[in-house]
């Protein structure tokens, strides 16, 4: 487990709002931070029921970004809006409530992630191919090129290939590559690692992947329509009964 500095578990100690949890998400959760790379911290804030209730606007998303030591990101969502998100097929949500990078935990975190396996659905696989179809087209259009939105591409396949396969969120690349094992994993985390934030590849390098990224889209399509997930989840009672109990005992 990587060492989380004290800025990050600060930032989550200084929310001024009670949390349900706070992970650190991107770069250093999907196995290939470099020494540069930002802190991605998410979580899950919890407003007090006479705001929710009122009629001033209500602090839904709050972001905060800090740049002194480190850089450091931290956005977290109000209860009630984490949990719509999770009823929809977003696998980003689930990535960050699973993170075993752990900066602030509740007993309410661990309810919520029991109620994962009821929220996993076959649509999930969507949201996959949508962030790798973004990530290639940014990968395509940059000069030169980075290495990171290709290492995005890759590890966003081959969550979504994991999860239809084996109904589990599995978010770090390393650990993917142990059961898919495609070859040139190992290289392009090494250079990002061992590089910068924005490690460049050489003129004309990047067209060799296209070939990968079309074959691992393609069998993230087949393994979607072939999976036992179900197509919608079942996980909303129970969502809603924790909502309710997290805002009358906050």
């Amino acid at each position: 487990m990587i060492p989380i500095p004290a800025q990050v578990h600060a930032a989550a100690a200084e929310h001024p709002y009670p949390l349900l949890f706070a992970t650190v998400s991107g770069a250093h959760l999907y196995g290939f931070a470099s020494e540069d790379s930002d802190w991605d911290l998410r979580g899950v804030h919890i407003l007090p029921a006479k705001q929710v209730v009122g009629l001033l606007p209500l602090e839904e998303t709050i972001e905060v970004a800090h740049n002194d030591e480190i850089e450091l990101d931290l956005v977290t969502h109000d209860v009630r809006k984490f949990f719509t998100l999770l009823l929809r097929p977003n696998g980003y949500v689930l990535e960050q409530l699973l993170s075993p990078l752990i900066v602030h935990t509740t007993q309410e975190h661990d309810e919520l992630k029991d109620l994962v396996p009821a929220l996993l659905t076959k649509h999930h696989a969507h949201h996959y191919i949508g962030f790798a179809n973004n990530q290639w087209d940014m990968f395509r259009k940059e000069t030169p090129q980075r290495v990171k939105p290709l290492l995005y591409t890759f590890r966003v396949l081959l969550t979504g290939i994991h999860l239809m396969r084996a109904h589990r969120i599995e978010a770090n690349l390393d650990v993917l590559n142990e059961t898919y094992r495609l070859p040139f994993i190992p290289d392009l985390v090494a250079r990002k690692i061992g590089g910068a934030e924005k490690e460049t590849l050489a003129p004309g390098e990047g067209e060799a992947f296209e070939q990968e990224f079309l074959t691992l889209r393609e069998r993230l399509i087949e393994e979607a329509a072939q999976t036992t997930l179900p197509t919608e989840t079942f996980a909303r009672p129970a969502l809603n009964d924790l909502l309710v109990r997290i805002r009358l005992n906050p």
